[in-house]
């Protein structure tokens, strides 16, 4: 039978906005699935999905149909229910087993029923996986390749070959893993892929194994990082610099052990470091959006550190650089945040000197740059604060109360409260009470109020929205989100100073308070207080006085 001709790569149903000289594949969904602690639903996959496809990439790997019916499901209803505008949908398998004709491999038949118009195969390119793994000889391993390249290419499926464990089958037997390429390239497989798949290669070395490779075989190729040595995202770019035009990554690094390349600084790097347009134009902005709603589906934390992404990743601290980024912010910062929908933060703590408060003010709506003593007060007062114990890089709702209170030169209050207790009772029986109650004044009332929660910072908390939430019905709204506690250094073991920092959101962002003492409830007092104060002002209620 006659192979189909390859697909136009100008044909916008496979390149999207972007042309198909270089691929951006994601196998967050497949390879990223693997990572420890992510457990993803049909509905999480077609949700992610969606994201990716907005985001730009070319191909998005969606798991191995006939393996399990979860990724069976997801192609059928992805079929149904995404209509792909960037990406193309890609089903993994694996080639025909040893000894069976490839038209008789049902893993084979699931690859073409998931209606996938490219199929990702794995083959072993390691003698030794060949031997062991398979059980089979490297004879039939080519054959197996050549076959199921060769049927699936008859029946329309553009292939992708992924050549498992290739850098050490090369290190033990560069022929046969060449010859490995030369078969995939023979029998019609568009990308020859090179994976690092125990990710214990580094980047020269993945330059030189790709440049020869290429040389050698004349295959278009593609690489594939894990990220056992933290090098994922160097090799994938240093297989670039060897002549890869197709790398596979996952979103936010996703996968097994220690994760693969990071989708993210990968496509950031190709388009702001090598000047390479990888994505549809306008989308390497939403780069930061895209990484953290992909981490809510998969319920993990959005690493604060991440490149380009990550909250921290353009926050500035000491003094000497926030003193250079007044003049210009790119003398502290590799590229302009906005380029991938970040933003430059400031961070406030004992180490800010006058720029770092001008600044942070400035992010704050203030300008503070003609009131030297303005600035000078606000820079003491965090410096005596933070010598207490506070912390304002991790609660900036705190320190803007503090700012506010000294450009105001009086506190910015909501309420005034006259008096607080939180008792813990452990009963007899075994089971316990928690209650608490707060006496306070707002808008000229006098309002007591009494609660129990299921412990005296809950009873606290629930108090205090009780006997408020009348007079300011904005409390509604809000919630307290996470609670941390820490307990400072000293030798005064449960008699140390207590840090309490609270994150609370009105369901549309959150924000950061802090409070110090010797009690953790009335560490956890302050940080309340403060917490409802700057959420009535983010509503827009006029503070009293």
């Amino acid at each position: 039978m006659t192979a189909a001709p390859h697909p136009d790569p100008s044909d916008a149903r496979l390149s999207g906005a972007v042309p198909d000289g270089f691929h951006v594949f994601d196998t967050t969904l497949r390879d990223g699935a693997q990572r420890e602690g992510i457990n993803l639903t049909v509905a999480d996959k077609l949700t992610i999905a969606r994201h990716l496809d907005d985001f730009g990439v070319g191909f998005i790997e969606g798991g191995w149909p006939g393996a399990n019916p979860r990724d069976t499901e997801f192609f059928q209803r992805a079929r149904e229910e995404i209509d792909f505008r960037h990406a193309q949908l890609v089903a993994f398998g694996a080639t025909r087993k040893a000894g069976v004709r490839v038209e008789d491999d049902p893993q084979v038949a699931a690859l073409l029923d998931s209606g996938a118009p490219v199929i990702t195969l794995v083959a072993k390119s390691h003698t030794g996986h060949v031997q062991l793994a398979l059980r089979t000889t490297p004879d039939e391993n080519l054959a197996m390749i050549a076959d199921t390249i060769a049927h699936l290419r008859d029946r329309g499926r553009r292939v992708f070959l992924d050549c498992e464990h290739f850098f050490d089958g090369y290190a033990l037997d560069p022929d046969y893993a060449e010859q490995v390429v030369r078969t995939a390239a023979e029998a019609g497989a568009d990308v020859v892929i090179l994976c690092d798949t125990n990710g214990g290669m580094l980047p020269a070395q993945i330059t030189a194994v790709v440049r020869t490779v290429l040389a050698d075989t004349g295959a278009r190729l593609g690489i594939h990082a894990q990220d056992d040595t933290g090098c994922a995202v160097a090799n994938t770019l240093a297989a670039v610099d060897g002549g890869a035009t197709h790398v596979q990554c996952t979103a936010n690094g996703y996968g097994e052990r220690v994760g693969n390349a990071n989708l993210f600084p990968v496509v950031a790097a190709l388009e702001l470091k090598y000047g390479r347009p990888v994505l549809p134009e306008g989308k390497l902005a939403e780069t930061t959006r895209i990484s953290h709603a992909i981490a809510e589906v998969v319920n993990l934390t959005p690493s604060t550190h991440e490149p380009y992404v990550g909250v921290s990743a353009f926050a500035h601290k000491a003094g000497l650089h926030a003193s250079a980024i007044k003049v210009d912010p790119d003398l502290y910062q590799h590229i302009d945040p906005a380029l991938v929908g970040n933003t430059m933060r400031m961070l406030v703590s004992d180490m800010a000197g006058r720029a770092s408060i001008e600044l942070k003010g400035k992010e704050l709506g203030f300008d503070l740059s003609g009131d030297r003593a303005l600035v000078g007060r606000v820079v003491d007062r965090v410096k005596e604060r933070e010598l207490a114990g506070y912390t304002y890089e991790a609660a900036d709702a705190s320190f803007e109360l503090l700012l506010r209170e000294e450009v105001r030169g009086e506190p910015l209050r909501y309420f005034t409260v006259e008096s607080w207790r939180a008792i813990a009772e452990d009963r007899p029986d075994g089971t316990h009470a928690n209650e608490a109650t707060v006496k306070l004044w707002a808008k000229g009332e006098r309002i007591v109020s009494t609660a129990e929660g299921n412990g005296p910072v809950n009873a606290l908390d629930r108090a205090l929205r009780s006997a408020l939430e009348r007079i300011y019905p904005q409390l509604a709204t809000m919630e307290l989100v996470d609670y941390k506690v820490r307990i400072l250094e000293g030798a005064l073991g449960t008699g140390s100073i207590t840090r309490v920092l609270v994150s609370t959101s009105d369901g549309r962002s959150e924000w950061s308070t802090v409070g110090v003492a010797e009690n953790v409830i009335a560490a956890s007092w302050q940080a309340l207080d403060d917490a409802y104060a700057y959420g009535l002002l983010r509503a827009g209620v006029a503070p009293q006085g």
